[in-house]
């Protein structure tokens, strides 16, 4: 449960469990410039559902031909609030993957810059 959930099973609480998925965006975008809008829409459309859907991170993919794709974290009420994210902000979500568990051996790495 997280914290500061209602325990005591109170009908009225509208908090829901957020569950960890993968999303998989394949040769969603041909520029890095197409990329950066794309992110601007996603912060948008989850700032009108702050409960429902919380971006975590994404992985840039070189696709090849230029394009890019990328793996996204993002945890959830569901996969349906995904599709519904994804829908408002226009961005593809090719497949939507719960995660079962997380084992971290190292941080992620810094870009070199």
């Amino acid at each position: 449960m997280r914290p500061g959930s209602d325990k005591g099973g109170n009908p009225n609480n509208k908090e829901q469990k957020l569950n960890t998925y993968v999303i998989l965006r394949r040769r969603g975008w041909r520029t890095a410039e197409d990329l950066e809008r794309a992110a601007a829409r996603s912060i948008e459309a989850g700032d009108q559902m702050p409960d429902d859907v919380r971006w975590i991170r994404s992985y840039v993919l070189a696709e090849g031909g230029g394009e890019v794709g990328t793996v996204c974290i993002y945890e959830a009420t569901s996969p349906e609030a995904i599709r519904r994210h994804a829908g408002d902000a226009d961005l593809p979500a090719d497949e939507i993957i719960p995660v079962a568990d997380t084992v971290i051996l190292r941080p992620d790495p810094v870009p070199a810059g």
